[in-house]
């Protein structure tokens, strides 16, 4: 599948030129729009790509929305933009798609950063969000206001709800969600999952980071050894005050963290 991309490549710093471009995934109901201001700064060092993945922002619709269908969505960019080699760093369902393109073709990552999320099952579901936002009446919204209301019952959290309203687009009479809900939700199960059995037998064995937020429980130490189990080498680190979009609460840090990683000997 053709993915919707952005590239930052015109501002990298003479000293940098020699890192391997980095490709940034957002997770599950994030796009582009979430990035930019992190991928410009980050472009000052290194060339960077950031995607909608499929189902999200401006990237083509498709029923499946499995992780081996992500990951050759990123290998199908990569590809087409002559890249041999990536740093890939994904967040949340992102670092899921990462994890797995790792896994499967590791003669295509570089380097792996893993934004707060572990190669694991988790018990949480986002349905009632996708529910919330199927049952919202777009065609009968008199503004984007009028969304919102319609979306607070099933997201009462503010941030989190101008986060989703990202992926709000059209006109009063023709909003449309960019996201595929009905295949999100029909895929949800893959989502929250990941295929352990499918990849028992294989281990990335380059340079790895995942990254989590200090008030996440998405990479709680119960699933260190998991992590270790498909990458040996991977570093875990820290980012104090941060929930599990860190690069929102604290952008710095995690720019900080990815830099320093993605310029390591």
């Amino acid at each position: 599948m053709k993915l919707n991309y952005q590239t930052y490549f015109d501002n990298v710093s003479e000293s940098d030129a020699a890192l391997s471009p980095v490709i940034i995934i957002p997770g599950l109901f994030g796009s582009i729009a979430n990035w930019r201001g992190f991928a410009d700064k980050l472009s000052k060092h290194v060339k960077v790509v950031v995607v909608d993945q499929r189902n999200h922002g401006k990237s083509p619709h498709a029923p499946e929305n499995s992780y081996f269908d992500l990951a050759s969505d990123i290998v199908e960019l990569l590809d087409d933009l002559n890249i041999e080699k990536a740093s890939i760093c994904g967040h949340s369902m992102g670092g899921k798609t990462a994890m797995v393109l790792a896994l499967v073709a590791p003669q295509r990552v570089d380097r792996l950063l893993v934004l707060d999320i572990a190669p694991v099952s988790y018990t949480h579901s986002h349905a009632p969000i996708l529910e919330g936002l199927s049952n919202v009446d777009l065609k009968n919204s008199k503004s984007r206001s009028d969304v919102e209301r319609q979306l607070s019952s099933a997201v009462p959290d503010k941030s989190t709800r101008m986060f989703i309203m990202l992926s709000l687009g059209g006109k009063i009479g023709s909003y449309f969600w960019r996201l595929n809900v009905p295949a999100l939700q029909k895929n949800l199960p893959l989502i929250g999952g990941f295929p352990i059995n499918l990849l028992a037998d294989r281990k990335y064995l380059s340079k790895c980071v995942f990254i989590k937020g200090d008030l996440s429980n998405y990479v709680d130490s119960e699933y260190y050894d998991a992590i270790r189990g498909f990458f040996p080498s991977a570093e875990i680190q820290k980012v104090s005050g941060a929930g599990h979009w860190l690069h929102v609460d604290e952008p710095a840090a995690v720019l900080d963290l990815c830099l320093g990683f993605l310029q390591k000997e």
